[in-house]
C-alpha cells in the first residue's frame, strides 16, 4: 500500500551549514517540491540563528566546537557534534514525527543514532559524500606504527557499521557506489548514484563587472574548500612561476572559499610575494560566485592525486562549466569524468605544467572559447542537477512507498524563465547581471573567450 501523506525526512549535516551546503539544499529542494516534510539538524554558520524556516524546510542548529586538533581534538568534535545532534532530533520529533533520517558524512557515527531511532519505526537513508579511510590515508599516508593502525582500523569500522546500518545509500559517483557494494556489503540495488550537479537554470553566466579583475587582463579562480588535501598551495606556486618566473603580471588570481589551510596560504602568498596579485575572499554566496566566475578567465582545479581525490567528484570543476568557464585540472579519474573533454589536463603533481597550461590556454581565446561552449552544453546535457534530482527523490519514495509528486512537479525551468527584464530591456538575474542568451551558440562563444562586454560590442538584446 502506497503512503499519501506526506513523510518527514531529517536531514543530519555535521561538516557544514545549510543551505551553504550546496549539495544538502539542492537535496532538500528537490524533497520539499515533491511533497516531503523536511528537516534539518547542522552546525551554526556566522549570524545563524538556532532555529528558521526557509523555503519551507525547518534548520535546526547548534553552535559549532571549537576547531579539532589531534585525535582526541577530533574525538571531543565528534562526541559533541553527535550529542547536540541527538537532542535536536528529540526536539525536531516533538514538532512532527520524521519518517527517515538521512544522514551526510562526515562523520561516519550517526549510524548509532539511526540504530536508536530504528527502534521506533525510522528508516536510515546514508548520504555518502567522503571517503574517511581515504582521507586519513590521503592526509597520513598509509600507517606503519600500531597507533596508526589503530586509528585507520577504526574508521574503516565505523564507516561499515554505517553502510551496515542504512535501508539505502546515496553515492555521489560511481567510484563511491563500487566502495558501498565491495567494502561495505551493500547490495548495488540498494545503491544509488545521486552526483551533485549544477542546477544549469540557476548557475550560468553573466556579463559581469569588470571590478572583480583587480586591474588584471586575466583573472584564474578557485572555488571550494582550503583544506590539506584540496592542493590550494599548488595554486600559490602555479601562480608565482606564471608572475614571478614568466612576468605575466596581467594575471590576477581570487581564490573563493574557507577552510583549515586559510590562514596558512595567506601567509604563504605573502612569502612569494603574491599579495599584489591574489584575493582571498573568503565565503562566499551564490551573487559572489557568479560574479566571479563569470569574469574569470579560467577555473583551477589543483586537487592532487591521493586515494580520495582520485576517485571523488570535485564540485568546483562542475561549477565552473556551468558558467561557460574553461577548467584547467590535474588528470584524476573521476575529473575526467567529470569535465570530459571540456577541460585541459595536467599530470598530477606538475605544478609548473599547470601555471604553463593556464597560460597557454589564456593566450587562446578560440581554444577558451570551445572549452568553455562545451563545458556549459556538457553541464546541461550530461551533468545538470535534474536527473540527480529524479533519481534522489525515487529513493524516498521507493523506501516509503510514497506516490510524491517528484521534484518538479511545475516541470523543469527553462534556461531563461527565471530571467526578469533591466532597465535596458536585457534579461538579468535576481541580482540585476545581464544573462547571456544560452540558446544562442554564438553568444555563447563570444561570452566563453572574452568573459566581459568590451564597450560598443554588446551584443544584441535578447528574445528571451
Amino acid at each position: 500500500m502506497r503512503r499519501h501523506r506526506a513523510p518527514h525526512v531529517l536531514v543530519i549535516v555535521q561538516n557544514l551549514p545549510v543551505p551553504l551546503d550546496r549539495r544538502v539544499w539542492l537535496e532538500c529542494q528537490a524533497l520539499r517540491a515533491a511533497g516531503y516534510e523536511v528537516s534539518v539538524i547542522c552546525p551554526k554558520g556566522p549570524g545563524d540563528a538556532a532555529h528558521e524556516v526557509l523555503d519551507g524546510v525547518h534548520l535546526h542548529k547548534y553552535a559549532p566546537p571549537r576547531q579539532a586538533e589531534g585525535a582526541l581534538g577530533f574525538a571531543w568534535e565528534f562526541a559533541y557534534c553527535w550529542v547536540r545532534t541527538a537532542l535536536l532530533s528529540l526536539k525536531v520529533r516533538r514538532r512532527s514525527r520524521f519518517h527517515v533520517i538521512q544522514a551526510c558524512n562526515p562523520p561516519d557515527t550517526y549510524w548509532a543514532l539511526a540504530l536508536l531511532w530504528k527502534l521506533v519505526g525510522v528508516r536510515f537513508v546514508f548520504d555518502h559524500h567522503d571517503l574517511n579511510p581515504e582521507v586519513y590515508r590521503s592526509r597520513f599516508g598509509e600507517p606503519t606504527g600500531l597507533v596508526g593502525k589503530v586509528q585507520l582500523g577504526l574508521l574503516k569500522w565505523l564507516e561499515r557499521r554505517t553502510f551496515r546500518t542504512a535501508d539505502r545509500v546515496i553515492s555521489t559517483n560511481t567510484s563511491y557506489q563500487d566502495i558501498a557494494v565491495r567494502r561495505g556489503g551493500v547490495r548495488r540495488e540498494h545503491t544509488t548514484v545521486v552526483r551533485s550537479g549544477p542546477d544549469t537554470s540557476r548557475m550560468r553566466p553573466v556579463y559581469a563587472d569588470d571590478a572583480v579583475r583587480r586591474g588584471g587582463e586575466h583573472l584564474v579562480a578557485y572555488l571550494g574548500i582550503m583544506g590539506p588535501q584540496d592542493g590550494v598551495d599548488g595554486v600559490l606556486r602555479a601562480a608565482h612561476r606564471i608572475v614571478h618566473t614568466r612576468g605575466r603580471t596581467d594575471f590576477r588570481f581570487a581564490l573563493l572559499g574557507f577552510g583549515d589551510c586559510l590562514d596558512d596560504l595567506k601567509r604563504q602568498s605573502g612569502e612569494l610575494g603574491l599579495d599584489g596579485y591574489v584575493e582571498f575572499t573568503g565565503r562566499v554566496g551564490p551573487e559572489q560566485i557568479t560574479r566571479y566566475l563569470s569574469a574569470a578567465t579560467i577555473g583551477l582545479s589543483p586537487d592532487p592525486l591521493s586515494p580520495l581525490n582520485d576517485v571523488s567528484t570535485m564540485n568546483k570543476t562542475m561549477e565552473y562549466m556551468a558558467y561557460a568557464l574553461p577548467v584547467v585540472a590535474y588528470r584524476l579519474t573521476e575529473t575526467v569524468v567529470s569535465g570530459g573533454d571540456s577541460a585541459v589536463y595536467v599530470e598530477p603533481g606538475d605544478a609548473d605544467g599547470l601555471a604553463d597550461a593556464v597560460v597557454a590556454l589564456a593566450d587562446d581565446p578560440d581554444r577558451r572559447a570551445e572549452l568553455g561552449f562545451t563545458g556549459r552544453r556538457r553541464c546541461e546535457q550530461v551533468l545538470d542537477w535534474r536527473p540527480q534530482a529524479q533519481a534522489y527523490v525515487h529513493v524516498f519514495d521507493e523506501l516509503l512507498g510514497f506516490a510524491s509528486a517528484g521534484p518538479f512537479p511545475d516541470g523543469w525551468p527553462a534556461t531563461d524563465r527565471r530571467a526578469r527584464r533591466g532597465d535596458a530591456g536585457h534579461p538579468v538575474d535576481q541580482w540585476g547581471n545581464r544573462l547571456v542568451d544560452l540558446r544562442d551558440d554564438r553568444a555563447l562563444r563570444a561570452f566563453a573567450a572574452a568573459r566581459m562586454m568590451a564597450p560598443g560590442t554588446e551584443p544584441a538584446p535578447s528574445a528571451s
